[in-house]
């Protein structure tokens, strides 16, 4: 009885703040998927839905775990999912010509979505165990450039251009909030653009058509610029008001691609207008705002540096699908948290979602520094 107690407690004491707006994004959600199948629940809201209300548990469980433990197995995590990347390249599934997922026998995982969350882990971790001191010299660098980098190189090799820059920017801004000083950042940029000829003669032929589709896509309107075309036309056919629910041609006709999952932010421009639109990212940047809060307000370095990285993954999976369906950006094929079909995003951006009310929880914990996987 008193556990029982102790856990309702501790659930009341939760930011149910943003449990509501993650809860009201969902429900954006559900209802443009079930415009999407033309006024139905299948094939789309229905699993929307029951994976919502089974893994919004999840998040409140994760949440009110003592954040010690997450501390311990921030390096074991990485691990699990560095070596799930590692078998996924020698005997992962291969499907739409990109080989990205595991067979585990029950159910293909993705570990790259691992990654995600083993990645803001283990730099977490990393950061917390040393000092800024420390952070400051190169050497000390090393370690955590190699986290980064090698899964990253493992999910260019699948392809999968999206969430490796995803993985790219998360962990530059986690650099960043350490400490580390903006002349390495202009260094590595530059490096970075020096190996870009490189980059490009590597890539896959779809993936330069993105780009050549992105810079003109005039060029090529019934191929590559088709997606991005119709995507422009379906956001600005909405007007100011939208065409109403269930009324957008762009959707309804098929003429939009991908309309459940990398282009629902199009359909629902087109549905309910600027107003709608607005509405929707002024709702992500108050989460993006709380994720910020609550990362500055944590008094342990590891909860801090955690929610940074979680809030990141949110903020750049935001920001990429929104600004590629608008033209802004090249198509990388990067889904839109909590409004985008597909159980693994869902999954993701929920765990994510418990670990930050977890910090807010935890925020005055007290974590040990030290340099091996458990904590004393």
């Amino acid at each position: 009885m008193a556990k029982k107690l102790f856990i309702a407690h501790k659930i009341l004491r939760l930011n149910w703040s943003l449990i509501i707006l993650i809860s009201s994004l969902a429900i954006f959600g559900f209802v443009v998927l079930y415009s999407a199948a033309e006024g139905s629940f299948e094939p789309w809201s229905l699993k929307q839905i029951t994976r919502f209300s089974l893994l919004l548990p999840v998040m409140l469980l994760i949440g009110i775990v003592n954040i010690k433990f997450w501390c311990r197995i921030a390096y074991p995590l990485y691990a699990v999912a560095l070596v799930a990347l590692i078998l996924t390249e020698i005997m992962g599934v291969t499907a739409m010509g990109a080989t990205r997922w595991l067979d585990v026998g029950f159910i293909n995982i993705q570990p790259s979505e691992i990654m995600k969350l083993g990645m803001v882990f283990a730099l977490a971790k990393y950061f917390h165990t040393n000092s800024l001191a420390n952070t400051s010299n190169t050497i000390y660098l090393i370690t955590p450039i190699l986290m980064v980098v090698v899964p990253v190189l493992l999910i260019l090799k699948q392809p999968d251009m999206g969430t490796a820059l995803i993985l790219l920017f998360v962990s530059a801004t986690m650099f960043f909030a350490a400490g580390v000083q903006i002349w390495k950042f202009l260094l590595v940029g530059a490096a970075g653009l020096s190996v870009m000829p490189m980059l490009w003669n590597h890539m896959h032929d779809y993936q330069k058509n993105r780009v050549i589709s992105f810079l003109d896509p005039e060029k090529d309107p019934l191929g590559n610029g088709y997606n991005l075309l119709q995507s422009k036309i379906a956001i600005g056919s909405g007007g100011f008001s939208g065409k109403g629910f269930l009324n957008g041609t762009q959707s309804q006709l098929s003429f939009l691609p991908e309309k459940q999952t990398d282009f629902i932010f199009t359909m629902f421009t087109e549905e309910f207008g600027f107003i709608g639109g607005v509405a929707v990212i002024a709702i992500y940047a108050i989460i993006i705002a709380y994720g910020v809060f609550i990362a500055t307000s944590s008094r342990n370095h590891f909860g801090r540096m955690m929610a940074i990285g979680i809030i990141s993954v949110f903020f750049f999976h935001v920001f990429i699908n929104i600004a590629m369906v608008m033209g802004l950006m090249p198509i990388v094929g990067v889904p839109l948290p909590l409004l985008s079909y597909g159980g693994t995003i869902m999954t993701t951006v929920l765990i994510g979602f418990g670990l930050i009310l977890n910090v807010h929880l935890y925020k005055d914990e007290k974590i040990e520094k030290t340099n091996g996987i458990f904590l004393r």
